[in-house]
């Protein structure tokens, strides 16, 4: 991790135990990665092919923060948006 268009979180996973995600813009898409909590050279970032509706609403409020401060532009908020009612069309925007 460390590129401009890098954003990461750290989350509980479904065991509970905290993880490390990051989302990476691609071209037109978002690739996700994820590892354990601990640090060390050792561990390695994996990829998730099929992120959860959690981390892609994580990206997409970091998005949403990161327009404020003229960081990302409006183009990348309504394309994740829209890949979340492609992926999660139960789903409802407030």
């Amino acid at each position: 991790m460390g590129a401009k268009a890098d954003i990461g979180w750290t989350t509980p996973g479904p065991d509970g135990i905290k993880r490390h995600v990051y989302a990476q813009h691609v071209g037109d898409q978002w690739k996700f990665f994820e590892r354990p909590k601990r640090r060390g050279s050792d561990i390695e970032w994996t990829p998730m092919p099929q992120p959860p509706l959690e981390d892609w609403l994580e990206l997409l409020d970091a998005l949403e923060r990161g327009y404020v401060r003229r960081r990302y532009p409006p183009e990348h908020i309504e394309a994740v948006r829209k890949r979340i009612r492609e992926l999660f069309p139960e789903h409802r925007f407030r």
